[in-house]
């Protein structure tokens, strides 16, 4: 939906907002989260959380979709021992198409290999797929 005539697009995701552009590179995102190690390929998107027009820091957020190759998805679930969320993560509506249809594993231990430099996130892996889902947000 468009935020009130303006050129910033919302979700409902969190009063997220942003360009809508759905991204594929990669740099932003192993700059950001060192854990990723090498993604054979990713999808996200990103912008800020609440308006434009309140004064102060912005918080940003970042919501991607991204392959992993096994030996790293094998990796993570033996360092981290994910457990089923029992439900899908909450992402933006331009990446909920793309989302993997396999049970998504979480655990506190996942989420703090992807929480780094001002960076929160919550990390999902869906091992039958070689996907990792990352809602982040960070200043």
């Amino acid at each position: 939906m468009w935020n009130g005539g303006t050129n910033v697009r919302t979700t409902d995701a969190a009063g997220k907002s942003g360009t809508g552009e759905l991204r594929t590179d990669l740099e932003p995102l192993t700059t950001r989260f060192a854990a990723l190690g090498t993604p054979e390929q990713a999808r996200w998107m990103s912008g800020t959380l609440g308006s434009d027009r309140a004064p102060g820091p912005s918080t940003y957020w970042i919501d991607a979709v991204i392959t992993l190759p096994e030996s790293k998805i094998d990796e993570l679930r033996s360092a981290y021992g994910p457990e089923s969320a029992g439900k899908a993560p909450d992402v933006v509506d331009g990446l909920r198409a793309v989302l993997p249809s396999g049970s998504f594993l979480t655990s506190d231990r996942l989420d703090q290999a992807f929480t780094a430099d001002k960076w929160f996130a919550k990390a999902y892996l869906v091992p039958d797929d070689r996907a990792l889902v990352l809602v982040a947000t960070g200043t």
